[in-house]
């Protein structure tokens, strides 16, 4: 079975599915496809349906990303199936820890740019949506970075299983 990782932010279109984005090229360029599923979701159900804000897109295209995507709301019924769950705020962080059904689920949950060793204690990925597109050429900046450091703990990982 493959390993299972889930973006999560608020709506879907903005945070969420650029690291969907990010980390699926990622996998892809690991050699990882087929062993690694990635997929998105927001905490909230304002968007479900939607495709990405245009920004998003915008910015993942100019940078060489696919962005195909339909927003939707992530389920506590999930947690069963996913490995990881990674929020891209603090926010998203609380709310995850309020819906998970078990400790064994709570566990799944992390912050994405806590695998960025430069983060340092700020984790939070900003919210782009009311700004403009330098705010989402940041976000992609902070996902980018952070992508390194949690490939490596997912193809960890993937490796153990294997053994």
């Amino acid at each position: 079975m493959p390993f299972s990782v889930c973006f999560v932010c608020t709506g879907n279109i903005c945070r969420s599915p650029m690291a969907e984005s990010v980390f699926r090229a990622r996998v892809d360029d690991a050699g990882l496809h087929g062993l690694v599923v990635v997929d998105s979701a927001g905490t909230g159900d304002w968007h479900e349906g939607e495709g990405a804000d245009a920004r998003t897109v915008d910015v993942l295209r100019a940078n060489g990303y696919a962005s195909g995507h339909v927003a939707r709301q992530f389920r506590p019924s999930w947690f069963s199936r996913l490995d990881l769950v990674i929020a891209l705020d603090r926010g998203h962080l609380r709310e995850l820890r309020r819906l998970a059904p078990t400790a064994a689920d709570t566990a799944k949950i992390r912050l994405l740019r806590s695998y960025d060793p430069a983060a340092g204690d700020d984790l939070d990925v900003p919210d782009p949506y009311y700004g403009g597109t330098d705010g989402f050429e940041e976000c992609l900046g902070m996902v980018e970075a952070a992508s390194e450091g949690l490939l490596a703990a997912v193809r960890e990982a993937v490796e153990e299983a294997a053994v």
